[in-house]
């Protein structure tokens, strides 16, 4: 950030606990922003300079597992990474596989910027496993909503509401998730093909009972692409599964090395870079990052319409979940306003998650019809505009009259 003339540097406040972030809260009158690991930190519309930094890195580490009801408490502050290794020894995961988990994202950052990754086909997004939040509003509140049980669905509007939320409406604190058994095997299929034959392969896969864990296209603009086909099962089972999908592909589907799941999280630089290059799934990881030229765009459409638009596109990299309708594309920096209003004109939604440095190139798109929604939404939960100034710029998110002093 380049600080203009008498520009005050903010304040870093790191709670550990959910009174020091109460606390941090009362004590402060200003405009506050809410980070991590930073692994997102250029996500959606650049943070406008504020008085506090809240740092949430500080708040790490179980509170309660349950086992036998398949649920985990955590402090929002602790990597998904690191919660992934805790859980193993028990054969439970959370079924969530974004990029950035590797990166060291933490649960509440995954939460606020709705990442997620290819294992949503199945699972859903952070949304749908999260069932239980504590948050501290802007004023020093503690809302809390959900619990431990998994039938219990009184918390679920709360948790949904941050989801997205990009650090705008209130500090994650304490998260309760569901948790999965972890697969007894993976196995991937890969096809060498265009995006339209992926798009028929998958419309196949999808409609019949094959039930594939997750389903993508990729391709790095040079040639067609890839699609990739993540299987999950039983050792006995998944041979079968796999030989029935091969003659729905046809001859060209192949296996590939086993996806590593968790193992680069516990393995020294070197030896991640090698498993990531023999692991489809982590090239497919590799193209949601940005480089320093280009611009990288997250794209939600019904998933038949997904392949239509990103032929419209003039993306340099891709990959497209065929089944969710959401797609990760890279392109020039001075393409995107053009790609935001192709997205909107069919439907669908588009936000910006890295651009190069010095860019103005816009994070989202036009506003939404509901945005009159979430303007009453940030007025009851955030009235005097302190949470995160500027991340869903250009929208008017925030009331002129409403915004608290900078």
């Amino acid at each position: 950030m380049t600080l203009e003339p008498n520009q005050k540097i903010a304040t870093t406040l790191r709670p550990t606990d959910l009174r020091s972030v109460r606390d941090a809260l009362l004590d402060t009158a200003g405009t506050v922003s809410i980070a991590g690991a930073g692994t997102a930190a250029d996500w959606a519309g650049p943070l406008e300079p504020v008085e506090t930094a809240l740092d949430t890195t500080g708040l790490t580490g179980v509170i309660t597992h349950n086992p036998g009801d398949m649920t985990v408490s955590v402090l929002a502050g602790t990597p998904l990474r690191a919660l992934t290794e805790e859980l193993a020894p028990h054969g439970q995961r959370v079924s969530y596989d974004a990029a950035r988990v590797a990166d060291g994202a933490t649960v509440g950052g995954l939460i606020a910027t709705a990442d997620a990754g290819p294992a949503a086909l199945v699972f859903g997004s952070l949304r749908d496993l999260v069932i239980g939040v504590t948050i501290v509003l802007s004023d020093g509140t503690v809302a809390r909503s959900g619990g431990h049980v998994i039938k219990n669905v009184a918390g679920y509007d709360l948790a949904k509401l941050l989801h997205g939320s990009y650090g705008t409406l209130g500090v994650l604190v304490e998260v309760v998730l569901r948790l999965h058994p972890v697969a007894k095997r993976t196995a991937t299929l890969v096809v060498d093909c265009s995006l339209a034959d992926a798009a028929e392969h998958a419309a196949r896969v999808l409609g019949s009972q094959h039930e594939p864990a997750a389903l993508e296209w990729v391709s790095t603009g040079a040639g067609d692409g890839q699609l990739l086909l993540r299987v999950e099962g039983t050792e006995t089972a998944l041979s079968a599964r796999l030989q029935r999908l091969r003659e729905v592909l046809g001859a060209d589907a192949q296996e590939a090395a086993e996806p590593s799941g968790e193992r680069p999280a516990r393995l020294g630089a070197v030896d991640q870079s090698a498993a990531r290059a023999a692991d489809p799934w982590a090239h497919h990881a590799t193209l949601v990052r940005g480089t320093p030229d280009v611009a990288v765009l997250r794209i939600g459409a019904l998933p038949s319409a997904l392949p239509g638009l990103l032929a419209n596109l003039p993306a340099t990299t891709v990959t497209a979940g065929l089944g969710t309708g959401v797609a990760t594309v890279s392109l020039a920096p001075d393409a995107v306003a053009d790609a935001h209003a192709v997205v909107h004109a069919a439907g669908g939604t588009s936000v910006l998650r890295a651009r190069p440095a010095g860019s103005d190139a816009q994070a989202w798109g036009p506003p939404p019809s509901a945005i009159a929604v979430l303007q009453a939404v940030k007025a009851e939960f955030d009235p005097r505009g302190r949470f995160g100034p500027g991340r869903f710029a250009p929208w008017p998110l925030t009331r002129n009259e409403e915004k608290g002093s900078r």
